[in-house]
């Protein structure tokens, strides 16, 4: 048999048995249609899915999506690296809106203000993903991000949503102004990646941990780790697809039908039943959202 294309979409897994909750997607950069993916997820027992908006049209997209969709919850934000783009300007045309000129500060509070208008709708359970990303940031950029995060904790708190972070490469950061300025009460780790011991620093303070398909990736031990130590109540499953395909699918895209895979790698690392999982996955994800 060929091998298979990275253009042919995974199988269907077999399905979950208790169904749990998608709790981080992004519908709006895969190439099936919303009703499309929906339907293939709730096959597998993917009943809910939180629909993650990191600009002000995706943010937007996010929630008249939520409002039209009882499947689908949405979160609001500017990404860490779209805020130094609104500030500095982006020359390269790296976001999907292409080459921009530099708006300042004053670009970034009016963002922000949407982000605010959008965050108190009913429909939308989250504010994110906002944090910081330092993989590719000098200082400038650095800065424009923690302004943004800041003012997302603050917009989180007022709302009573849960905050959704980005974390890449900046785990003291965060961390320390989490506590500068109070995290919100339902505080959510996306795509954690960060190690044990950080894991028990977020378990001290409540924050929910999302795993993603990169826990099932060979390098991958430090996530495991973390994984084995953080709580059960405070675990949750991801695909942000169409990245982070779990193994042994790496390369192709992702969707919220492949929870099964990651979260049967997952109740192997933590030592439960795949339905002992999904019970208290299922039973986090609602918590942590507010449905």
């Amino acid at each position: 048999m060929a091998p298979q294309d990275k253009n042919t979409p995974p199988p269907l897994p077999e399905p979950l048995r208790v169904a749990v909750a998608d709790s981080h997607t992004h519908l709006d950069m895969q190439e099936s249609t919303v009703e499309e993916a929906l339907a293939k997820a709730a096959f597998v027992g993917v009943t809910t899915v939180v629909q993650v908006g990191c600009d002000l049209a995706g943010s937007r997209w996010a929630a008249d999506t939520a409002a039209a969709h009882d499947a689908v919850r949405a979160t609001v934000a500017l990404h860490p690296n779209e805020a130094p783009r609104i500030v500095l300007g982006d020359p390269d045309g790296w976001s999907r809106q292409g080459a921009r000129e530099p708006g300042g500060d004053a670009a970034l509070d009016a963002a922000l203000a949407e982000i605010d208008a959008l965050a108190a709708l009913p429909h939308v359970h989250g504010v994110g993903e906002t944090g910081l990303d330092y993989f590719r940031t000098g200082p400038d950029g650095m800065a424009a991000q923690e302004r943004s995060f800041r003012a997302h904790i603050e917009i989180a708190k007022r709302h009573d949503k849960a905050l959704v972070i980005h974390d890449r490469e900046a785990h003291d950061d965060v961390l320390r102004i989490l506590r500068e300025e109070g995290a919100p009460e339902r505080t959510v780790f996306h795509c954690y990646s960060g190690d044990a011991a950080m894991a028990e620093i977020c378990a001290d303070a409540g924050y929910f941990m999302s795993f993603a398909g990169n826990v099932t990736f060979k390098n991958a031990q430090p996530l495991r780790d973390a994984l084995a130590v953080a709580p059960a109540e405070l675990v949750l499953v991801e695909t942000d697809a169409p990245f982070l395909t779990p193994a042994p699918y790496r390369g192709r895209a992702n969707a919220p039908y492949l929870i099964p895979v990651t979260l049967r790698a997952m109740a192997e690392v933590k030592g439960l039943t795949e339905d002992e999982l999904a019970t208290a996955i299922a039973a986090n994800t609602a918590r942590a959202f507010g449905y």
